[in-house]
């Protein structure tokens, strides 16, 4: 099982839109996940115990070893088939 962080500014209402789209393409596709929603802020503190992180928003990744995908396009639209592809790829490399 896979373990999916996706951020977002508040961790509430955009982050949960796009985990609703990259669970829909991971049971499509045949991945079991886990995908917990949370704030930008956060991440630091909780993202070693995860094996991708997508986020909505911008932060310094410097201390970040884990993969990391920028999926505001999975709110605009716009290259969502490209993002959600590269999560699958990500997650099937992994």
């Amino acid at each position: 099982m896979k373990k999916i962080l996706v951020a977002c500014g508040t961790g509430i209402a955009t982050s949960t839109v796009v985990a609703v789209k990259i669970k829909e393409i991971c049971e499509k596709e045949g991945i079991d996940v886990i995908i917990t929603p949370c704030k930008l802020t956060d991440v630091q503190s909780i993202v070693p115990d995860y094996d991708l992180l997508v986020t909505t928003g911008t932060f310094d990744v410097s201390e970040i070893n884990v993969h990391i995908i920028p999926a505001i396009s999975l709110l605009t639209g716009v290259g969502e088939e490209d993002t959600l592809n590269e999560i699958i790829k990500t997650l099937k490399e992994e």
